[in-house]
């Protein structure tokens, strides 16, 4: 509260330690607008829900959130739900490409190769702020209608989620090199579940499961070279007016 002159109380740990999820963040605490930062505890972002345990549950709920917004396609969600007790869940459909374009690639008798599925990569992050930004700005709606505690999250939590997160922490004036620091956070955290026996060679299944920063940086160029910047993307694809960036700013970044 403005004028409240209680100390802050330390920051807690960006990773929400659980043992059926390894990527659920906070994206408390980065500097943005003014200096200001991000509170904690407002915004998380994560993989799919669908492994929690009982008490994995019970520490999700300590959160308070009261709304989760889920990025994975139809089948996606339909294979795994989840339930979070107290959160309405919201679904923003943006389906998965890359596997697709991969079997096509095989299907066509052509070896998939590291640079082949790099290359399909880039394509779905060019994709996702060219093709899916009526998704990200759904989401910002919500983020503008209230201010509960929420948490976006797609599969794993790196591709969607981590353009989602980009947009976010860049609306609130976060500056890019810790934008993508929080996005190569992802290589540190995420352990994907055990996959079954695949002719995939292992070094292409690694591109899969990892982030690489020429990803992040291939959608942020796109928004560089195609939509005129950050600002103009901000407010021309994604309805987020000066006005609604300073309604985002006064209810996520931390009073002065």
């Amino acid at each position: 509260m403005a004028g409240d002159n209680r100390p802050m109380p330390q920051h807690p740990d960006r990773l929400i330690r659980l043992q059926g999820a390894t990527n659920f963040r906070d994206l408390g605490g980065y500097t943005g607008q003014g200096g200001r930062p991000l509170r904690w505890r407002q915004l998380f972002r994560a993989e799919h829900l669908a492994d929690l345990t009982e008490a994995d549950q019970a520490a999700v709920a300590a959160l308070g959130l009261a709304r989760t917004f889920d990025f994975r396609g139809v089948n996606e969600r339909a294979a795994t739900p989840y339930q979070l007790p107290g959160a309405v869940q919201h679904a923003l459909s943006i389906e998965p490409s890359v596997v697709q374009r991969m079997q096509d690639i095989v299907a066509a008798g052509q070896s998939l190769t590291v640079p082949a599925v790099v290359g399909l990569m880039n394509e779905l992050y060019r994709a996702l702020v060219n093709d899916q930004s009526h998704r990200f700005a759904q989401l910002f709606e919500h983020l503008l209608d209230e201010d509960r505690p929420m948490l976006f999250h797609c599969t794993a939590g790196k591709d969607r989620t981590g353009v989602a997160a980009a947009l976010i922490l860049l609306a609130l004036g976060v500056d890019r090199a810790t934008v993508m620091q929080d996005y190569l956070l992802t290589n540190q955290h995420y352990r994907h579940p055990p996959m079954p026996a695949s002719e995939t060679p292992p070094e292409v299944r690694a591109v899969l499961w990892t982030v690489r920063e020429d990803f992040l940086a291939t959608a942020l160029d796109s928004i560089d070279r195609e939509h005129g910047g950050i600002d103009t993307y901000l407010q021309q694809h994604l309805g987020l007016s000066p006005a609604a960036r300073a309604q985002l700013a006064a209810r996520y970044l931390q009073d002065e």
